[in-house]
């Protein structure tokens, strides 16, 4: 469908991508260097969010962690374009109900919000960053990464993800669970071993080693185990089975976390190394790999060349949703019209409502995908097309895009509750909310024949209304939609919402 035109991006322009991860945060910045990104600066801080998430609530104190690093980050990226940095947060953040405490200030110390992303959008993005850093080769590749708070499994080819899985397996969580006082015992080891294997017994089948040719790991837990193997001698290169047993064994020796004192292993790891072992012991056994080699390539390069793609029309956006509308067989004449009628709209009020890009390419959006739940009934499609938009996988969206898509899905039409805004913080909401009005007087235009043209009427916008000035006596000649109107003004008033009617 439509999309705003973006000028090519010039050699040397910088891109920026932030990984907010459950163990630590990785700053990338990287410059385009006769089309390629070339990395000017790497930054990375042991934050552990993960580790003050206790019953879905993040601590204070982690909050207060995070926001410092945060602040620290923000002097270098004062010279990368605003528009050119992706934040993007994980499992510690997905899973904390009170994120948006976080998120919010984040985004006023950063300039730019922080996309929380699924586990199935978090594997792909690894995957990207893990391929852009092997040979272009043909085989099939499992790429396993450890987090701190989830483990991401993924097969593919060349630049291509095949199967996309996330589990909630992660160091720093694991270590709270089964070494909660720092104290080394190996029940205490063989307990975090066993759920492992039981957690990763559920995908066994399509991740068997008969599934792929070679396997990758790409966490700093999984390159911190390889490079103690290699400098004890316990292996020549890579992670392998032998390798993890003597590192298991000599790890056990020790009564605490604290103690441990083993070549190769870095302060910042002693207190996750275990959890790790147990991990990525378990995930041999389950999925029978015999050698596992590292990739410096993760996440935060994934995002980096994903931003990259965004910025040059190549957004994995527009496939999903494309692939939405044909899966679901939408009516694409449907989706022009109501698209055409949401541009004239956005067009007329983004200077007066302060919208943008990101805002347009919201309703763009919207427009191919808020009927996909006819698919399932007519009646309340909107309720079934928001929880498709919710729950579905859909590569390149974030948590809050697929959100802020089935809200604006499910208010399109009927009654508006305040309940649809569901943990979308204040802040946030006045902007979501003209969005939905937008929306809403888009709908009520389709019902204007396809064939004949919209009226010369004029659009003004102010703070909570919307004016709508038509031709003499085009509503009397148009009842249906005069009537629609009419509707949307007191609907639109138990929003907060005034529509002028002229």
């Amino acid at each position: 469908m439509d999309n705003i035109t973006l000028a090519p991006l010039p050699e040397g322009s910088l891109l920026a991508a932030l990984d907010l991860g459950s163990n630590s945060f990785h700053l990338i910045i990287a410059k385009i260097d006769h089309g390629e990104l070339r990395p000017v600066e790497t930054l990375a801080e042991k934050v552990q969010l993960g580790a003050g998430l206790h019953d879905g609530i993040l601590s204070e104190e982690a909050i207060e962690r995070g926001l410092a690093c945060l602040t620290r980050f923000a002097q270098l990226l004062e010279s990368v374009d605003v528009q050119r940095i992706r934040v993007v947060g994980t499992n510690a953040l997905r899973v904390a109900k009170n994120r948006w405490g976080f998120t919010w200030q984040a985004r006023q110390i950063l300039g730019t919000g922080v996309d929380v992303i699924y586990g199935a959008e978090e594997a792909r993005l690894v995957y990207l960053g893990v391929a852009h850093s092997l040979a272009d080769d043909a085989q099939s590749r499992l790429v396993i990464d450890i987090g701190g708070g989830s483990t991401e499994f993924i097969i593919g080819q060349r630049f291509e993800p095949q199967r996309l899985e996330s589990l909630q397996i992660g160091c720093v969580s694991y270590n709270a669970e089964f070494f909660p006082d720092g104290k080394i015992s190996r029940s205490q080891y063989n307990r975090a071993y066993n759920r492992a294997r039981i957690e990763s017994s559920h995908i066994r089948h399509n991740y068997h080693s008969s599934q792929w040719a070679e396997s990758i790991g790409s966490s700093g837990t999984l390159q911190a185990i390889e490079s103690i193997l290699v400098q004890h001698g316990w292996s020549e290169g890579g992670i392998t089975r032998s390798g993890l047993r003597e590192l298991e064994n000599t790890l056990l020796e020790f009564d605490a976390m604290t103690e441990i004192d083993i070549e190769g292993l870095g302060s910042g790891r002693r207190g996750v190394i275990l959890s790790g072992v147990a991990i990525i012991s378990a995930l041999f056994d389950t999925l029978n790999i015999e050698n596992m080699r590292t990739s410096k390539g993760a996440l935060r390069e994934g995002v980096l060349y994903d931003l990259l793609g965004r910025l040059t029309h190549e957004d994995v956006r527009e496939r999903t949703s494309n692939a939405l509308m044909q899966r679901y067989a939408v009516d694409t004449n449907t989706v022009a019209l109501v698209e055409g009628r949401a541009k004239l709209l956005f067009n007329a009020t983004r200077n007066s409502w302060d919208l943008g890009n990101r805002e347009w390419d919201l309703l763009r959006w919207a427009s191919c995908s808020h009927e996909i739940g006819m698919a399932i009934s007519h009646k309340h499609y909107n309720r079934h097309s928001a929880y498709l938009l919710r729950n579905a996988d859909l590569p390149g969206f974030s948590q809050q895009e697929q959100e802020q898509l089935a809200i604006l899905a499910e208010a399109h039409r009927g009654k508006f509750n305040e309940e649809l805004f569901g943990d979308v913080p204040e802040q946030e909401r006045p902007q979501l909310l003209e969005l939905i009005c937008i929306f809403r007087l888009a709908i009520r235009f389709k019902y204007v024949e396809s064939l004949e043209q919209m009226p010369e009427f004029t659009i003004a916008a102010s703070e909570r209304s919307i004016s709508l000035g038509f031709p003499a006596n085009w509503l009397e000649q148009h009842p249906l939609t005069a009537s629609e109107l009419e509707q949307e003004q007191r609907m639109l008033a138990k929003m907060g919402m005034s529509l002028i009617l002229s």
